[in-house]
């Protein structure tokens, strides 16, 4: 049996970049999620070179903030953009 070598879009795939947009995004989605003081369950992160949109629902304010500060502080993260929703409280 031959075996052909393994390439990534004709790179090893052991070369490709720690900073591609999939990787960053899951580092700092894995942040979030690992934040006890936040439920990010309906946070959605997309990545743009190393800026990082946060978009979706939080539950307060002072959510949001805690969510922007963790996204903030993951490696390769340049800015942060917010675009959280905060749901009305129902009374």
């Amino acid at each position: 049996m031959v075996f052909k070598e393994r390439t990534f879009f004709g790179t090893d795939p052991g070369d490709v970049a720690a900073d591609q947009p999939a990787d960053l995004e899951a580092r700092v989605a894995d942040t979030l999620a690992a934040m006890r003081d936040i439920e990010a369950s309906d946070v959605s992160v997309v990545s743009r070179g190393n800026t990082v949109v946060l978009s979706g629902f939080i539950g307060s304010p002072d959510e949001a903030d805690r969510a922007i500060e963790a996204a903030k502080s993951v490696e390769g993260v340049n800015e942060v953009v917010n675009q959280l929703t905060i749901p009305a409280m129902r009374t």
